[in-house]
């Protein structure tokens, strides 16, 4: 056995002036051009902050900066598929620069205000008050405080009228704004209904009022005159005594009402091919198609099944050519085909056969996140099983026939153990049921119903070979706005618990898994989802008390609600009372296109227990349609299902033997089919930040993006043949970092580095690809030593050469680091084979150990306080087997 390093000095370049982590400097310059603090190397995950990411768009100069500001952390944000649409339709405009923002996490927040940082951008490192659009997504009750924190961390004055024209025009839209008056005081305007193209004809219209400096009340006015732009300030409330809206008066003649906006035909409009592709694993870490919008189904409990009425359908062609494009641009491995039930739509079925004939070859799976009961047939539960078997939840709501008979819920109790069997004999261990508590005219049998059909489920697994284990959701039933039960009560915390108790005992003597949303976060969705204006006081003592990231439940604090409630002098279950049918609700200036004596029809048949068919049967007469710009948009299947899409794309022809082990060897055990790849690679600047699961997720992608023919395992989910050298610690730069690789042979190792260096980001690059015997010992086996360079700040410790000597004189430095709960004992002194240093710089050879340990026992300062060095990865010394 002999040692040899890998390539020195001369083998990788020196760091770029004005990018990276700069000797004795704090901050880190990236490829966007705007600066984080060196605080990010403390934070839990840096890589929320980053920006920097496959497909973000940066522009220097615009007209119109507009910000898409998400109040939830960044790995839920980039969940969202609406941010995305709006992200890629406001950059395709030459003068509009569209960028990000979301709410940073408490430690990152802590840094922030411990320093003085302003929120900014992830794209340009703008600060949020210099932009001229701030809109905000709002998608859930409980961000409210996140939204104001995020316009205080920004600098932004919380009340609309505090701001003059030098602030950006504060937006929302989204699911909430349906009823945006809790957060009305906060906001210049909303927008209410589909955003994508209202979102231009708003930042056109702010264009042309920057241009000639006019006054906000000017620009109020007249994006006023857009549909579904709803302007809180030009209309005034007020109240009877017993506390009840009195009146909603107009401040602008010939604007009564606010119309929801529709876009009439999603075919038309367009859809984001180059996505942002984040560095961490997002919630939904996958392709996003929405395959229609709407529902046809008339839920009476549904928000969402009013608000995006009618249902329009993109066409099969559509959705394939696209979902073909989005795969290639970002190397995702999976697709989820979205709309509020997924199986009803009307090509499901051929649309499944044609995606997975052309897509299961490259391992690509296909989720069906929104299963309505009923409609999932065996056929396609069959589609979706062929690569891996993704999420399996159905959502019966209720369970008894005669309380989903009262919400619309028409399905039976035989299509759900239907269902159910089908999926335990296709392979699933575990399914997830979906119910509701609290629904008008529950009773305690309907609760205990839910445990009785819950165990009925586990039954149908019996005997399939597969298990039967279920897991049982419960929520609490939410009246919301613009719904048949919008005048209905929600019942309090007490209830929910009392409730949540009993079906916990019934469920356990049963073997069901439980999980249950908290009481205290329902009670307050319920408030803010049915609130009015007055309810800004609330959330302004609130964030005074710092409540933030209320739906976490580790950060969720209801006694600083309760106290925030009595400094306002409000009493939240005011809110939480029924409606009489001719009170004046806050939402009552915002037309959603559903008749008010629509929805009083469905109240009494709700009472009467009588369900409302199906819209695709026959219209309702809701009032949504016009039949003409306004009306259902369907795609009925062919007889040939695949006919249909012949022209979408090749379709592949799937080995079934393909990325399996090696079927032959040669004469020396070498696989004919396979080849071994090692790769040498740098990771540097922002890069250098990314933690060693970000960097595989990464890796992972790039090589898809390349089409690269990589190797799967094998098992219950395959996984790319990977194997890297080992983790490299957060905020280390590194010239010498490596990984091996199994691919089909035929592609050489210079192809390979040249496809991944096209389609990896700024920081990382190969820079050396090789072709290895394929029982190769691994690197972890291989790797002897590694040489670093640690840059102090400098003047941060006086003699370092000479307190390095003494560290070479020592005998033994022993060193204990806490590892997943147990205690690691290492001898430093041992570990280190070579030590060299100047006035602020250390060069050490270690064989075992973190940098910043050495550099800690060396220099006497605890390892928190030498975060601010800068820490090289040089070379690599491997062991040789001769």
């Amino acid at each position: 056995m002999r040692l040899f390093w890998s390539k020195g000095s001369a083998g990788y370049p020196p760091p770029v002036e004005g990018y990276g982590l700069q000797s004795g400097k704090s901050l880190v310059q990236f490829s966007g051009g705007h600066l984080q603090y060196d605080s990010l190397l403390s934070v839990e995950k840096p890589a929320r902050y980053m920006g920097s990411e496959i497909g973000s768009v940066v522009k220097k100069a615009v007209d119109v900066r507009f910000v898409l500001a998400f109040p939830d952390v960044y790995e839920v944000g980039m969940s969202h598929l609406g941010l995305q649409i709006l992200y890629a339709i406001l950059n395709n405009v030459d003068w509009i620069g569209a960028e990000r923002v979301y709410a940073p996490w408490p430690d990152r927040e802590d840094a922030m205000r411990a320093s003085g940082e302003v929120l900014t951008t992830l794209e340009t490192g703008t600060s949020l008050a210099k932009v001229d659009i701030l809109g905000f997504t709002l998608q859930y009750e409980l961000s409210c405080t996140n939204i104001l924190n995020m316009l205080e961390l920004s600098g932004i004055p919380l009340l609309a009228t505090e701001r003059g024209e030098e602030f950006p025009l504060v937006l929302g839209g989204g699911p909430c704004a349906g009823n945006p008056e809790p957060l009305a005081d906060f906001f210049d305007i909303f927008l209410f209904g589909d955003g994508e193209e209202a979102i231009l004809e708003i930042a056109t219209i702010y264009r042309d009022w920057k241009k000639v400096s006019g006054t906000k009340q000017d620009l109020l006015e007249r994006l006023s005159a857009v549909e579904g732009v709803y302007v809180p300030s030009l209309f005034s409330v007020s109240y009877h005594q017993d506390g009840r809206i009195s009146e909603i008066a107009p401040l602008k003649p010939g604007y009564e009402k606010v119309t929801r906006r529709i876009a009439a035909d999603l075919e038309e409009l367009p859809y984001p091919t180059r996505p942002v592709v984040p560095f961490l694993k997002a919630v939904h870490d996958r392709v996003s198609m929405e395959i229609a919008r709407g529902c046809t189904r008339g839920c009476r409990f549904c928000q969402a099944g009013y608000l995006y009425r009618p249902v329009r359908e993109r066409s099969p062609e559509k959705i394939v050519e696209t979902i073909k494009a989005v795969l290639k641009n970002t190397g995702y491995d999976e697709i989820s085909l979205l709309s509020l039930s997924s199986a009803d739509y009307g090509c499901i079925s051929g649309l499944l056969k044609t995606l997975m004939s052309s897509l299961e070859a490259e391992r690509v799976a296909v989720a069906l996140p929104s299963l309505r009961v009923g409609s999932l047939t065996r056929e396609l539960i069959d589609e979706i099983v062929k690569v891996r078997k993704t999420g399996f939840t159905l959502a019966p709501e209720a369970g008894t026939e005669r309380l989903r008979k009262v919400i619309n819920k028409g399905i039976t109790e035989e299509d759900l153990i239907l269902n159910s069997r089908n999926a335990f004999e296709a392979g699933w261990r575990t399914i997830k049921l979906y119910f509701m508590i609290g629904l008008p005219t529950e009773t305690r049998d309907d609760v205990f119903g839910i445990a009785e059909m819950s165990a009925q489920v586990k039954r149908a697994g019996k005997g399939t070979g597969h298990g039967g284990d279920v897991t049982v959701s419960v929520g609490t039933f939410v009246p919301k706005p613009h719904t048949p039960f919008q005048w209905e009560p929600q019942i309090g915390c007490a209830e929910i618990g009392e409730k949540q108790r009993f079906l916990r005992g019934e469920l356990k003597k049963r073997k069901l898994a439980f999980k249950w949303h908290d009481a205290s976060l329902s009670f307050l969705e319920g408030v803010f989802a049915r609130g009015d204006r007055r309810l800004a006081r609330a959330l302004i003592e609130a964030r005074k008390l710092g409540c933030r990231f209320d739906g976490w439940g580790e950060h969720h604090d209801f006694q600083k609600w309760q106290q925030a409630f009595a400094a306002a002098g409000i009493d939240p279950e005011f809110y939480l009372r029924r409606r009489e049918y001719g009170e004046i609700l806050p939402w009552a200036r915002l037309d959603c296109g559903v008749t008010a004596d629509f929805l009083l029809e469905e109240v009494k048949k709700s009472r009467e227990e009588v369900l409302t068919g199906d819209c695709r049967d026959g219209c309702k007469e809701c009032g949504v349609c016009d039949f003409s710009r306004i009306r259902m948009r369907l795609y009925q299947p062919p007889a040939d299902d695949l006919a249909m899409l012949s022209g979408s794309g090749q379709q592949v022809v799937t080995d079934p033997e393909k990325s399996a082990a090696p079927r032959e060897t040669g004469v020396n055990g070498e696989a004919v089919d396979v080849s071994r790849l090692r790769l040498r690679f740098s990771k540097t600047g922002a890069m250098s930040l990314l933690s060693h699961l970000e960097l595989l997720h990464l890796f992972t992608r790039a090589v898809r993006r390349a089409a690269i023919p990589i190797r799967y395992s094998l098992g219950f989910h395959p996984h790319p043949k990977f194997s890297f050298a080992g983790a490299l610690s957060v905020g280390v730069e590194s010239w010498a970092e490596y990984f091996d690789m199994e691919i089909d042979a035929g592609l050489d190792s210079r192809s390979v580095q040249d496809a991944l260096n096209a389609t990896l980001p700024e920081g990382l690059r190969i820079l050396e690809a090789s072709q290895i015997p394929l029982r190769s010992e691994s690197l972890s086996v291989l790797i002897e030593a590694v040489r670093y360079r640690v840059i102090l700040p400098e003047g941060l410790v006086p003699h370092l050469p000479e307190k390095a000597e003494e560290f070479l004189r020592l005998e033994t430095s022993p060193h204990c680091r806490v590892k997943k709960g147990k205690t690691v004992e290492i001898d430093l002194r041992h570990e280190l084979s070579e030590l060299q240093a100047t006035s602020d710089t250390l060069e050490m050879v270690v064989k075992r150990g973190k940098p910043l340990e050495f550099a800690s026992a060396i220099t006497g300062i605890p390892e928190e306080e030498l975060r601010a060095a800068r820490i090289e990865k040089r070379e690599v010394c491997f062991r040789m087997v001769t």
